[in-house]
């Protein structure tokens, strides 16, 4: 009998594409980052604390008193069509005009990321993706067999003329791409932006070669500066997918995200729901609906701004005090987290139980990448800890990374220098 059918005695049964399923680097932190002594930074929660809950369980307590059966019932794999029509007025504030007639409502935008690589990814079909890129998006396209190739970015985003490089490239190879995945603004885990001139100039080198876009953009209306940023879907309707969600702007607890697609592709979309989940969350679907009719939203997006940009700046100080040198960060604009490059020499993913062994938590950079690179990095989130605790998680992480400074002086490097776009120093350097 062969030895890893004694641990599992089905490995020999399952499909080619179960190989990809494998533990993201966030999950398996959380078990230990979410003990009390423990200054977590790693996860993206928000801090739904900040929520009136006291009159969302109200709102929740009347809709199933008055819409109890229509809630509590089935529904339609597109969904709610009064929800889609005010997911289009919330798309609208990033310049987006979309029928309600092309959104297909979803089990949160990872849910849309999973359909649409499900009808548009053979195994083996390359989809691009910003390097660093989310962890669920590269678990995702390892799932459905992609090969990601990876394109640089910087301290403003994605490279225009890597991009258009990596298209040449793949494209003397013979190789077959199927979509660009980006996060363009308050990007996870990067926290860069991509600035407007960039914007214009990815659409167009995308649209030379025929590549479709997916803009994932969870983060879009929780800039810290001025009026969110138009979105890639705002000048481009026919080769953009634009996915949103409400995690960010109301609860992840409801689990509803949305896809805007070209008409053709969203019917796909929804047979592909029915497959997989038949009908979203009637209940979800309703709440999400009820909150944006009757509740203050706009004011509580202001109110997760204001929080979110004072633990963003409990961050960036701490880091500038307290960080040695050599260590450099990403100054985001919005979003949840801070890109952390470490001094040469050392490694993210190696220092992480001593970290936790310090009661400080972070997700290290590997995780956020298909091909190995990320060893020197560190995805920091500033969203769920108050800004003391924020301020305690620095130190404590800073007084880590001086006793791996002294390791790696005293024995020398871990391994070679590793340099990636996001790796080079540049104003960020502390």
């Amino acid at each position: 009998m062969h030895q890893h059918t004694r641990t599992d005695p089905y490995a020999d049964r399952y499909a080619a594409r179960a190989a990809g399923m494998v533990p993201s680097e966030i999950r398996a932190l959380f078990a230990v980052a979410n003990r009390p002594e423990v200054v977590s930074l790693a996860g993206g929660m928000p801090y739904v604390a900040a929520l009136p809950l006291d009159i969302v369980g109200e709102m929740l307590g009347e809709l199933t008193q008055r819409r109890g059966a229509q809630a509590l019932q089935y529904a339609s794999a597109q969904g709610d069509p009064e929800l889609r029509a005010r997911i289009c007025e919330v798309m609208a504030l990033e310049g987006v005009h979309g029928s309600p007639e092309d959104v297909i409502v979803t089990v949160g935008s990872q849910q849309a990321l999973d359909l649409l690589t499900r009808i548009f990814v053979d195994p083996g079909d390359v989809v691009l993706a910003e390097a660093p890129s989310y962890v669920g998006a590269l678990g995702t396209f390892a799932m459905y067999q992609a090969d990601v190739v990876h394109v640089a970015m910087d301290d403003e985003g994605l490279i225009p003329q890597a991009l258009r490089e990596t298209l040449d490239r793949l494209g003397r190879e013979g190789r077959r791409v199927k979509f660009l995945y980006t996060i363009p603004t308050f990007q996870n885990p990067g926290g860069v932006t991509l600035p407007a001139s960039r914007r214009a100039e990815i659409l167009e080198i995308c649209a030379s070669y025929g590549v479709l876009v997916i803009e994932d953009n969870p983060y879009g209306l929780l800039g810290f500066d001025g009026e969110p940023m138009r979105a890639l879907r705002a000048d481009d309707p026919d080769h953009v997918i634009y996915l949103g969600s409400f995690s960010k702007t109301f609860a992840p607890g409801f689990r509803v995200g949305w896809a805007l697609a070209p008409h053709a592709v969203r019917a796909k979309l929804v047979l592909a729901a029915e497959s997989a989940i038949l009908s979203h969350s009637s209940f979800s679907q309703f709440a999400v609906r009820e909150y944006l009719t009757t509740q203050p939203w706009k004011q509580q997006i202001k109110s997760f701004r204001e929080m979110y940009r004072e633990r963003r700046d409990a961050m960036l100080e701490s880091l500038e005090a307290l960080m040695p040198e050599g260590t450099t960060w990403t100054r985001p604009a919005g979003g949840f987290f801070v890109w952390v490059t470490l001094p040469e020499g050392l490694n993210a993913k190696a220092m992480a139980p001593r970290a936790i062994a310090e009661r400080v938590a972070y997700v290290p950079g590997t995780g956020f990448y298909a091909d190995g690179q990320g060893r020197r990095n560190m995805r920091l989130s500033f969203c769920f800890p108050e800004p003391d605790r924020i301020r305690e998680g620095i130190r404590r992480l800073a007084a880590v990374v001086e006793r791996e400074i002294d390791l790696r002086d005293t024995f020398g490097t871990a391994h070679a220098p590793e340099r990636t776009g996001m790796d080079t120093p540049g104003p960020d350097t502390a």
